[in-house]
């Protein structure tokens, strides 16, 4: 049976490479290209002007993101070691594009964390629950798309996973008075958890599961163990470290206060609404895996740890509800409760199968469940698949004809509503919007200014500055050149 389960876990995997192959070499203006492009920017800014770790820089210097002026562009969210990882993949192998190297990056960490789910599920579950949960895991169409963005998000959740693991290891072996290997499996745990709150902090809230593991391992004298204090010390310190070093560039900071509950939305009936209904019943689970969802309390039930599944659902809920503003107005937040979504999926598919068994036979019980899971990935492809649509191909077209025609050292204003994807395109540094206007916008250092898909009110620019180029798409003026 353990040969077996290795063999379709095996399968599993090269099937979620593949689905994640889909649309790797697609230009970055899919969904969210505005928050993939400030990423992939700060990944070419080390490229182009060297590997400053500890002061970032994207090309957006508007006063957007932080409500400050950021001639710089400065860009402090996550440390950049996703950044790092882009960046250096392309410089050392040209042989792919900047944009590919990220996908292909977010690819290896989210096979790396169907690997770790069903590792860790596999412990304290059934084979089955935890091959259950890795399928899931890998070929749910919303956990394909974001399987291959370029955002450090899916990589946090990989290394948490793989912290968890490791530190059951590290349990184990503690247990057991293997010191040498112990040691081995705490820094393994600590490195993957340090990393993944470097990542992104959301993985604090992932703390939990690691709770219910000392606790199940010490009981009650789990306050005594001075090893788990120090790794808990030790996980932070860099975070805070970090935190504190961005500090002394608050241009560079995006706000994000809103995050929390910006709007007043928690608890309101909109809130459940999008909550449980437009993202978790429809853009997630397809409508049909709500049953899946809804038994899967059944099956948690028999299970050899329910206080370890539970911190999971615990902490998806916490974080949700914690940042209800962010995870309402934004739905790659939810890439972070995946794995607490595929473990209810897990347990509620298995529960279904066993229930058909009582009534009709192993085969029909198969043809059942598995046509629940074909409709529930169905309904929620239909959403999905716009995600790959590149809606305004023109923002890819003309950025690429000015990024070659347009001096190397121009700075640009491309309005695009705030959007960056524009800018990232055209591979200059500039402004998304007209912020304090045109006249401010040349006093900081602009050069150009590109309408794109302009409109006959727009054409009244050239009453004012000098109209470089005019096409169907775009109007490019030149800011520098009197009339």
């Amino acid at each position: 049976m353990k040969n077996k389960g290795l063999l379709l876990l095996l399968c599993i995997l090269v099937g979620g490479l593949v689905v994640r192959l889909y649309g790797i070499s697609h230009p970055l203006a899919d969904w969210h290209s505005w928050r993939q492009s400030d990423t992939s920017s700060v990944s070419r800014n080390f490229v182009q002007n060297g590997y400053d770790v500890f002061k970032p820089r994207f090309d957006d210097l508007s006063n957007i993101p932080s409500g400050l002026d950021n001639p710089q562009g400065y860009r402090f969210v996550e440390f950049p070691i996703y950044n790092l990882l882009q960046a250096g993949f392309y410089d050392i192998f040209r042989f792919f594009s900047l944009e590919v190297w990220g996908r292909i990056i977010t690819i290896a960490f989210s096979l790396a964390g169907v690997y770790f789910l069903y590792k860790i599920t596999s412990v304290y579950s059934t084979e089955k629950v935890a091959l259950l949960a890795a399928f899931f895991y890998a070929f749910l169409p919303f956990s394909i798309y974001y399987g291959r963005v370029i955002l450090p998000d899916t990589a946090m959740v990989s290394m948490i996973l793989g912290g968890l693991f490791f530190f059951h290891i590290y349990l184990e072996q503690s247990k057991s008075k293997k010191t040498k290997k112990a040691l081995l499996f705490f820094t393994l745990s600590l490195f993957f958890t340090i990393v993944s709150l470097l990542l992104k902090p959301y993985a604090l809230f992932f703390a939990l599961p690691f709770v219910a593991l000392a606790y199940q391992h010490y009981k009650l004298k789990v306050i005594l163990q001075w090893r788990l204090w120090l790794y808990a010390i030790l996980a932070v310190i860099p975070l805070l470290f970090w935190r504190q070093w961005m500090t002394q560039f608050p241009e560079g900071i995006p706000a994000n206060t809103w995050l929390f509950n910006g709007n007043g939305i928690r608890f309101r009936p909109s809130f459940f609404r999008w909550m449980l209904f437009e993202r978790l019943t429809k853009l997630i689970v397809g409508y049909v895996g709500i049953v899946f969802i809804i038994t899967s309390v059944l099956e948690l039930k028999k299970s050899k740890s329910i206080l370890f599944f539970a911190s999971f659902l615990l902490s998806a809920v916490l974080y949700v509800v914690v940042l209800a503003t962010g995870n309402v107005q934004h739905d790659y937040y939810q890439i972070v409760i995946l794995p607490s979504i595929v473990l209810l999926l897990a347990f509620g598919s298995s529960y279904v199968y066993a229930f058909f068994m009582k009534f009709i036979s192993q085969k029909l019980s198969l043809f059942a469940v598995g046509s629940l899971i074909f409709l529930s990935f169905y309904f929620s492809w239909k959403v999905v698949q716009t995600y790959y649509w590149i809606n305004n191909p023109t923002v890819v077209s003309v950025g690429r004809e000015l990024d070659k025609n347009l001096p190397k050292d121009a700075v640009v204003v491309a309005p695009y509503t705030g959007d960056t994807t524009f800018l990232y395109h055209i591979n200059r540094k500039g402004w998304p919007s007209f912020e304090n206007g045109i006249p401010s916008l040349i006093n900081k250092g602009a050069d150009y200014l590109v309408i794109i898909n302009p409109k006959p009110e727009d054409e009244g620019i050239k009453t004012e500055y000098f109209l470089e180029k005019k096409t169907d798409d775009y109007l490019l003026f030149n800011l520098k050149k009197s009339l």
